[in-house]
């Protein structure tokens, strides 16, 4: 998609990402329950624009991928975590969510981590082959993680060196 581009996020996206935040929410990648009223804004004290890059077609944003550090130690400040991934349902198919892996994968690297992870529900197979096909591999899997709908579902961790 030539018209489309990656930007980092800014603080007047917060309604239009928490509008698709909702639009995508699924248990096939969600853990926390579907979003209600009165909505929380997207960015918080945690996560601001700076933390999110976002794919925008038609300057409308149809995705966006949120990149964090795994943890708060130093000593794991060399790696970078997808911490939230989505992509509009009208656009899923043509090459936006792999924009954004890529890119966040250039921000990494940018930012001077050698190593990129994240977190994926074991049910979500859309999402492994595409991370898979980026170089990403299993690095564990905590099973029966979460209780989803009913059914006990697999965290699985993967990992890759940028």
């Amino acid at each position: 998609m030539s018209d489309m581009h990656i930007r980092t996020a800014r603080l007047e996206d917060d309604d239009e990402l928490a509008r698709l935040d909702r639009a995508t929410w699924s248990t096939l990648h969600a853990v926390q329950p579907r979003p209600e009223p009165p909505y929380e804004p997207f960015f918080n004290d945690r996560f601001g624009p700076h933390d999110h890059l976002v794919a925008v077609l038609d300057e409308r944003i149809v995705g966006y991928v949120k990149l964090g550090f795994p943890t708060p130690l130093l000593v794991n400040a060399h790696v970078r975590q997808i911490q939230g991934f989505a992509v509009a349902e009208e656009v899923r198919g043509r090459g936006v969510g792999r924009t954004l892996i890529r890119a966040a994968m250039d921000e990494a690297r940018r930012q001077g981590a050698v190593r990129i992870t994240l977190r994926v529900l074991g049910h979500n197979t859309p999402a492994r082959k595409l991370y898979e096909s980026e170089g990403f591999v299993v690095e564990g899997v905590l099973p029966g993680e979460f209780l989803l709908d009913g059914v006990y579902v697999d965290d699985v961790m993967m990992g890759r060196l940028l």
